[in-house]
């Protein structure tokens, strides 16, 4: 199993990096087979706050992930301006599973993903949204189909939530949730989660091999 999270320059830490601690959870739990890879258009890339991570892969191996999150930033719509780098996003919501934080959605929708489909976003990314043609829905999480989104830094469990329960179980999903949750509300924050996540998830079969 294969997820990117396409990371670049000047991207958001939280939304990149609190996806991939909890995704990689399911790795640790012993599924050697489950890879959680930051992927990006350079070898380096530095976050609005100034860290910089090496990419475990360029950007050429999107097109073959089972399921691919898009983080925002503060260069998106730089991003989405260049052909060089939207050309090398082939995804297909017929076979993967595709899910965008904030300004991530912006990606989503410059991609033709989200014609039709009610999207989650962030109140600064929402105006340019909104206007690029996206349908926003003032909510954290929403799911259709393949496609998901979430709006604001600390939705990106609610991605998690979806992207595990899609593709290792409900169960596998609750693990997850629960052992990152805050001490003392652990049952309420694994609540909370799910209740956003469960209702989009039947009827739903699993991504096309």
């Amino acid at each position: 199993m294969h997820i990117a999270i396409l990371t670049f320059d000047a991207f958001n830490d939280l939304d990149s990096l609190v996806a991939y601690a909890m995704l990689k959870r399911i790795a640790l739990l012993g599924d050697a087979d489950w890879q959680v890879r930051i992927a990006s258009p350079t070898p380096r890339v530095t976050s609005m706050n100034g860290l910089t991570i090496d990419a475990h892969e360029d950007l050429s191996r999107v097109g073959d992930a089972d399921a691919v999150l898009i983080g925002s930033g503060m260069k998106t719509r730089e991003v989405a301006a260049n052909p060089a780098i939207m050309g090398q996003l082939r995804l297909n919501p017929s076979r993967q599973l595709l899910a965008a934080q904030c300004s991530g959605t912006y990606l989503l929708g410059q991609l033709g993903v989200l014609q039709g489909v009610p999207a989650c976003t962030d109140l600064t990314s929402k105006p340019w949204v909104a206007a690029s043609g996206v349908e926003v829905v003032n909510q954290p999480f929403a799911a259709r189909g393949n496609v998901a989104t979430a709006g604001g830094c600390m939705a990106a469990h609610y991605l998690v939530a979806w992207l595990v329960a899609r593709l290792k179980g409900i169960d596998a999903a609750r693990e997850v949730m629960y052992y990152f949750a805050p001490v003392g509300e652990k049952a309420t924050y694994v609540e909370r989660a799910l209740a956003h996540v469960t209702p989009t998830l039947a009827p739903q079969a699993a991504p096309a091999a």
